[in-house]
C-alpha cells in the first residue's frame, strides 16, 4: 500500500535537515557543531509537529505541573477530559518520542489531548531530560522516577494508582516498555497497561532494513545514528545492547508477567519489524497483546493530525483500546 497521499504531500512540501536524507552518514557530521545541529533539529521538529487545531477535542482542563525526576524536578502537563469521572479514575503516563534528543510537552500536546479525549483518562505527559546534554540513562531514570512519583501522588490528582497505563511514541514507546520491564524486574507495582506507538525497542541498527527517507518520515539511518550517538555515546563506554535502551533483547524471563499491551505499527516505517518482534515476544511470554498496523502511515504520523484525518482516527482508536483496558469506557 502506498504512503497516504496527504502525508506524502506534506513530505514533499516540508524541508527537513540533511540528517533526514537517506544518503546522510554520521561521518558527514563528525566535524560539525553538535549543539548547532541539535538546535536546528529541535527547531525543525517543533515546526513540523506543533499545530493549533481549531477543532481539537475540548478538555475539562489542562494543568502544568512539576514532577520528581531522577535528579531534580521535571516539567509535566496533565490533560483532564470532560468525561474523566468522579473519584479515583485511571490515567495514562505519556512519554514523547524524538530519539531522546528532540520533542517536548508542546510537540506532543495534540496527541495527548486526543488520547485523553478518546480514552476518557487523564494523561500526564513528562518532559524528561534530553541528549546530548543528558546522556543515557538519564531519560530512563527520569521515566522510572516520574512513574514512582505518579503512584505516590495519584490520589492528589484523583487517579487510581492500580489503573495507571504507560504510553509513548517511538523513543517514548521505548521508555514505556522499559518502565514495564523494570517494574517487573523490581517486583514493584507494574503498570496496568502499556500502549506502544511505533516504538523504538532496540538502539543497535536500522540500516539493514533498506528503507529510504521517503519511506520512514522522522527516521532515517543517519538520524538513527545521530540519536544513538547523542544518547548512548560512542566508543568502549557505549552499550546500545543495554536492556534498558534495547528492551527487545531482554531475556524471556523479563517478558513474563508484563502488563497487557497494544502495539501500533506503521506500514512505511523502518521500526515496523522490531515493533512486531516485540509484540511477538510479549505474546510468546503469555502477555495479552494486540497489534494494529496502519499500512499507509509513516513513522511519526500521529504528530501530523493537522494534515491527516487518518492520524486523528488512529489516536482515537488507540485511546479507546486503553480506555476499555483501564475501565474508563
Amino acid at each position: 500500500m502506498p504512503i497516504d497521499p496527504t502525508l506524502q504531500a506534506f513530505l514533499n512540501s516540508f524541508k527537513l535537515p540533511d540528517l533526514f536524507k537517506p544518503d546522510f552518514t554520521l561521518t558527514d557530521f563528525s566535524k560539525a557543531d553538535w549543539k548547532e545541529t541539535t538546535d536546528r533539529l529541535r527547531q525543525s521538529f517543533y515546526r513540523s509537529t506543533r499545530s493549533v487545531e481549531s477543532d481539537a477535542p475540548q478538555l475539562a482542563q489542562t494543568d502544568n505541573i512539576i514532577v520528581d525526576g531522577a535528579e531534580g524536578p521535571l516539567k509535566a502537563r496533565v490533560y483532564t477530559p470532560l468525561a474523566a469521572g468522579i473519584g479515583q479514575q485511571p490515567a495514562i503516563l505519556f512519554f514523547h518520542g524524538g530519539g531522546f534528543v528532540v520533542g517536548d510537552l508542546d510537540s506532543h500536546e495534540m496527541i495527548c489531548i486526543r488520547l485523553a479525549h478518546a480514552s476518557r483518562c487523564r494523561v500526564i505527559s513528562i518532559d524528561y531530560r534530553l541528549a546530548p546534554e543528558h546522556k543515557f540513562p538519564c531519560a530512563h531514570d527520569d521515566a522510572i522516577a516520574a512513574y514512582d512519583w505518579l503512584l505516590r501522588r495519584a490520589k492528589d490528582f484523583s487517579i487510581d494508582p492500580d489503573r495507571v497505563a504507560v504510553a509513548g511514541d517511538s523513543a517514548g514507546g521505548n521508555l514505556a516498555a522499559f518502565v514495564s520491564q523494570e517494574m517487573v524486574r523490581r517486583g514493584g507495582n507494574e503498570p496496568a497497561f502499556q500502549l506502544l506507538l511505533y516504538p523504538l525497542v532496540q538502539f543497535v541498527d536500522i540500516k539493514s532494513r533498506g528503507l529510504t527517507f521517503q519511506e520512514g518520515f522522522f527516521i532515517s539511518p543517519g538520524l538513527f545514528d545521530f540519536f544513538k550517538t547523542s544518547y548512548v555515546g560512542e566508543g568502549e563506554d557505549a552499550d546500545a545492547m543495554d536492556l534498558r535502551v534495547s528492551p527487545l533483547f531482554a531475556p524471556e524471563a523479563d517478558f513474563k508477567g508484563l502488563p497487557p499491551a497494544h502495539v501500533v505499527l506503521c506500514g512505511w516505517d523502518p521500526l515496523n519489524a522490531e515493533g512486531r518482534a516485540y509484540a511477538d515476544k510479549l505474546a510468546a511470554a503469555g502477555v495479552p497483546v494486540t497489534v494494529k498496523e496502519h499500512p499507509g502511515m509513516v513513522h511519526g504520523f500521529m504528530n501530523l493530525t493537522a494534515v491527516s484525518v487518518p492520524a486523528r482516527d488512529a489516536i482515537a482508536n488507540a485511546g479507546e483500546i486503553v480506555g476499555r483496558a483501564l475501565g474508563s469506557l
